[in-house]
């Protein structure tokens, strides 16, 4: 039989399990700052993730279109802090 450790397990948990999506979600909040700087992520109103789709809200008009032109951007940092392809498209709201 063979042995996990606990990290271990909760990967395998989290990979066929449905939260995984919300728990990647948190995950981007908490280094988004790090990742865009500290004014978009001020302006950032909602982050989620359906599928491989990474869906940004924001109110604030020059900032949308800021964002909007780095969407590759924004999909390769993700991908490399979570070590795969986890984001495969960006829709700024």
């Amino acid at each position: 039989m063979a042995t996990f450790s606990m990290q271990d397990a909760m990967k395998k948990f989290l990979k066929n399990s449905r939260i995984q999506k919300g728990i990647q979600a948190v995950q981007i909040e908490e280094v988004w700052e790090t990742l865009m700087g500290k004014t978009i992520a001020k302006h950032t109103e909602q982050i989620s993730i359906s599928g491989t789709t990474l869906f940004i809200s924001t109110s604030v008009a020059p900032l949308r279109n800021e964002l909007i032109f780095q969407k590759e951007t924004i999909i390769k940092r993700i991908n490399e802090i979570f070590e795969e392809e986890v984001i495969l498209e960006v829709v700024i709201r």
